[in-house]
């Protein structure tokens, strides 16, 4: 299905027009010939991760906010957390069953059911989240995803980001390759992947077990999205104690984090067109806002580990990340070879990249190499 995007300026005024033509219930003594009140849709959201969780389960929450304001209540859409209404890895399932009419969650955790799946969340030393969200909306990325969900009854949208995200927090020292060997690690999707070439063993936990996973020493090490989220987690309090965890960076497994917005699909056609553009343009404010947020509030969470709680923060050694980009790079070629969709998909990105890189080289990163080199010292 091809869905044309609307200006969020003309959307609003659409609600606008459609709420002053009597679309709302008649009010108490108004004539018996008055037009019928405009029916109301309520669909529920399932997410994989808790209510209010901090950028992740609240930018579902405004999403579904600024539905309800423009459609002048007539899509209210309540939002269920993980594990309310069905687990964090059953979203996808209850939203192509018609369980739930949308879900919210990160692609890569479909890849045992959809093999391609795992391009849509993050390539390892892929493009940006700026980059990507080009790719999406206007490289033929969205419509390679919705192929992908097609047999699902699904259709997706990019509804949020977190940006490039860090390594993780590890428990033991990373001076070499070597080091990896053995590290049981919550790492999912394609870094995943190449996390197990090099002989680490990668470990698939909902965010809800990630503390206690560590805690316990069940997993080595984790890496989940970044300073905002990891300091809600209370990951800074691992590093207490007899026992010193790094908080390594950068996150070359996720150079951007995008979001999905899951809309089971005879849900979304039952939608009058209004209503489907009013869906479509707050996934398109969604997905940026969340971006906001998370540069906004990361910072803050950065300088509070640094400070406040002393983490010891460091980059990952540069050959590390050359072995890992190395071994990116086949992982890559190997599922484009057993899967013909993701064959497509990775070509596709390839192509956008080779397109918009020489590009990115003499705008965003030639200016951030100026002010790097002309700044003073940050205190």
């Amino acid at each position: 299905m091809t869905i044309k995007f609307m200006s969020g300026a003309l959307v609003l005024i659409l609600a606008v027009l459609l709420a002053g033509c009597g679309a709302g219930e008649p009010t108490a003594g108004s004539d018996a010939g008055a037009a019928a009140p405009a029916k109301v849709y309520r669909w529920k959201m399932v997410m994989a991760w808790p209510k209010n969780f901090p950028g992740l389960g609240t930018g579902a929450e405004r999403f579904a906010e600024h539905v309800a304001t423009m459609s002048a209540g007539r899509l209210k859409i309540h939002i269920y957390g993980a594990g309310e209404l069905v687990p964090p890895m059953e979203v996808f399932d209850a939203v192509s069953q018609g369980t739930a009419e949308m879900g919210h969650s990160a692609a890569y955790y479909w890849k045992g059911k959809v093999p391609a799946s795992v391009f849509f969340t993050s390539v390892p030393f892929g493009m940006t989240t700026a980059e990507t969200n080009a790719w999406l909306h206007y490289g033929g990325g969205l419509e390679l995803w919705r192929e992908a969900y097609a047999p699902f009854n699904i259709i997706p949208f990019a509804g949020g980001n977190t940006g490039v995200q860090m390594a993780g927090w590890f428990s033991k020292e990373i001076n070499s390759l070597a080091d990896l060997k053995g590290l049981k690690m919550r790492i999912p999707g394609l870094g995943g992947e190449v996390f197990q070439r090099v002989g680490g063993q990668p470990i698939n936990i909902p965010g809800s077990e990630l503390y206690i996973s560590m805690e316990t020493g069940v997993i080595d090490a984790v890496e989940w999205v970044g300073p905002y989220n990891d300091l809600a987690f209370g990951f800074q309090n691992l590093g207490k104690g007899q026992r010193t965890l790094r908080y390594y960076y950068p996150g070359w497994q996720e150079p951007t984090g995008t979001l999905e917005l899951l809309v089971n699909k005879k849900a979304f056609e039952s939608l009058p067109a209004d209503l489907q553009a009013i869906v479509e343009v707050a996934a398109r404010a969604a997905n940026q806002d969340m971006m906001d947020e998370y540069i906004a509030y990361s910072a803050r969470a950065y300088r509070d580990l640094l400070e406040r709680y002393g983490v010891d923060i460091r980059p990952l050694p540069m050959d590390v990340l050359e072995s890992l980009r190395q071994e990116s790079a086949k992982v890559l070629e190997d599922i484009a070879a057993s899967d013909e969709l993701a064959g497509r998909i990775h070509a596709s990105q390839q192509a956008f990249a080779a397109h918009t890189v020489p590009y990115q080289r003499i705008t965003e990163e030639a200016y951030i190499e100026v002010r790097r080199a002309l700044e003073k010292p940050l205190e």
